[in-house]
């Protein structure tokens, strides 16, 4: 699920001495531990880059539960593929979701959060994200976003991805498809200590190349304990220095182009965002975790 706006302050805590324990709760000295990889964040804050707080870098019990949570998201996900056809409403759709959800002893998470009224967000054809579920039947022809997050055990696992219901048009089919591999090469290209610009460049190239829209309204987030953590992962091109990704940081990064224009308007249910013109626009989510030599994909 996305999130707009910007959420996020740096502070470091006191200086550690080499010989002391590491900050990381590793248990090594901080000259064998974290030591190298903090100079190399003072040397990129020294240039402007924002720094993550070290409470952005999630344990290896965090990340476990983490994982566990996006296996079960990821699960659900597979398992619609059998179930998005024409003549489903996307109420029945919320309604199996949900039931899943909870025969795994997991919460949905967006069911209640600020308002949100169902267990899942459904974005068909010109809907960018955050659609509600109701009685509309879906139809041949049409294309949907199922965006779910389950919390597992206090973690959260957010995915989103399309499917294709009876057979669309060629350019649908081009859209989604492009839109896939937006988020594919972003990930591609993570590289840690390196900073979450990348991902925004990569995305605009790659949409502008086939003259579609990139949404900025919306962006990617961090998650955890919560839904929505720092950092904010912007999809567009940005001209300020962005946070630098550090091995431990979980966030999204789920990418909404649109056919054409990349503006939208949101309508008066205060959630569902459409393209301003009415075009078709897609989405595809994943969470990952920085690694020590790029990104893994937990959904």
């Amino acid at each position: 699920m996305s999130y707009s706006g910007n959420i996020y302050v740096m502070n470091w805590t006191r200086k550690i001495q080499r010989n002391e324990e590491c900050w990381c709760g590793s248990g090594k000295k901080y000259k064998h531990c974290h030591l190298s990889a903090d100079n190399q964040l003072s040397a990129l804050g020294n240039k402007g880059y924002i720094i993550p707080p070290r409470s952005l870098i999630k344990s290896p019990e965090d990340i476990d539960g983490i994982k566990k949570s996006c296996a079960l998201t990821k699960s659900i996900l597979d398992e619609l593929n059998t179930i998005i056809k024409p003549g489903i409403t996307t109420n029945e759709i919320n309604d199996w979701v949900h039931k899943k959800t909870l025969e795994n002893n997991a919460t949905p998470a967006p069911l209640n959060y600020k308002g949100f009224p169902k267990s899942i967000c459904t974005s068909i054809n010109e809907v960018v994200c955050h659609g509600i579920p109701s009685e509309y039947i879906l139809k041949d022809g049409d294309i949907i976003n199922v965006d779910v997050t389950c919390i597992l055990n206090g973690y959260y696992g957010d995915s989103c991805r399309m499917y294709e219901v009876g057979t669309i048009s060629d350019s649908a089919k081009e859209l989604i498809k492009v839109t896939k591999e937006c988020l594919n090469l972003s990930i591609e290209n993570i590289k840690p200590y390196t900073s979450i610009n990348t991902i925004g460049d990569t995305i605009h190239n790659h949409a502008k190349k086939h003259g579609y829209g990139v949404v900025h309204m919306f962006g990617g987030h961090g998650i955890g304990k919560k839904f929505h953590e720092e950092p904010f992962v912007y999809h567009c091109k940005r001209r300020e220095k962005l946070m630098v990704m550090m091995p431990g940081m979980v966030f999204t990064i789920e990418p909404m182009i649109n056919e054409k224009s990349a503006d939208c308007i949101i309508l008066d249910d205060d959630w569902t965002a459409i393209t301003k013109d009415r075009k078709l626009s897609a989405q595809w989510e994943h969470t990952i975790l920085i690694t020590d030599t790029g990104a893994e994909i937990l959904t």
